[in-house]
C-alpha cells in the first residue's frame, strides 16, 4: 500500500513539474503579448498611423541605446532627441554595426520611460523583437515610426509629461541554423570547434 501511495505522489509531483516547465516556456511570449496589448510596463503599443491633424502640444522624445553583454555590436540612435507634436507620425533611425569578422544575430528589446507614458507611445513600425542578422562588419539603419497618442493629456498620471525616453537594448541571439553552419565552414581553422 505504501509503495502505490508513493508512486501516486511521485507521478503527481512529476506531472506538476512538467506543467510548471511548460508554463515557464509559455510565460515569455504571453507576457510579451500582454505588454504589447496593454502598454503595461512601459511597453509601446502597436497602432495604425494617425489620420487627423496633429495637436499643438509637443513632447520631447529622447532616444537611448544599450548593448547587452555578449552582443558584439555597436548600437546607437541616429539622433538623440526629437520634439514631436501629439498625434503626429515621426520617423527615426537606430544604427547597428557588426564588430566581428563573422555573421552575428542580435535582437532588440525596448522600454519607454516614464512608466505612465508607455501606453501612449504608439509605434507604427519597429525593428524590436525581430531577429537581425548582420554580415561581418555590416552596418544597418533600422527605422522606428511612432506617434504620441493625445489621449495621454486626459490621463491624470501622464497628462503633464512632456519628455519621454525610448530605450532599446541590443541582445545577442542565436544565428539561424543555415547561417551558423555557413559561418563555421568559413571560419579560420583556429575558430572551428
Amino acid at each position: 500500500m505504501a509503495r502505490s501511495r508513493n508512486g501516486r505522489v511521485a507521478t503527481r509531483l512529476g506531472a506538476t513539474a512538467a506543467a510548471m516547465l511548460a508554463l515557464s516556456f509559455a510565460a515569455v511570449p504571453f507576457y510579451d503579448w500582454f505588454c504589447r496589448a496593454t502598454g503595461y510596463g512601459g511597453t509601446v503599443a502597436t497602432a495604425e498611423a494617425p489620420t487627423g491633424p496633429a495637436r499643438a502640444e509637443t513632447v520631447l522624445v529622447r532616444f537611448d541605446a544599450n548593448v547587452a553583454p555578449g552582443a558584439a555590436v555597436e548600437f546607437r540612435p541616429a539622433q538623440r532627441r526629437l520634439e514631436v507634436r501629439m498625434d503626429e507620425e515621426a520617423l527615426v533611425f537606430y544604427e547597428a554595426r557588426n564588430l566581428t569578422d563573422a555573421p552575428i544575430a542580435v535582437q532588440a528589446s525596448f522600454n519607454v520611460a516614464p512608466f505612465a507614458a508607455g501606453g501612449y507611445f504608439s509605434k507604427i513600425a519597429c525593428f524590436c523583437f525581430e531577429l537581425q542578422v548582420l554580415a561581418p562588419g555590416e552596418r544597418v539603419d533600422m527605422p522606428v515610426s511612432f506617434f504620441i497618442d493625445p489621449a495621454m493629456l486626459e490621463d491624470r498620471e501622464a497628462k503633464d509629461l512632456r519628455q519621454i525616453t525610448l530605450s532599446y537594448t541590443m541582445h545577442p541571439a542565436a544565428l539561424p541554423a543555415p547561417l551558423e553552419s555557413a559561418a563555421l565552414m568559413t571560419a579560420p581553422p583556429a575558430l572551428k570547434n
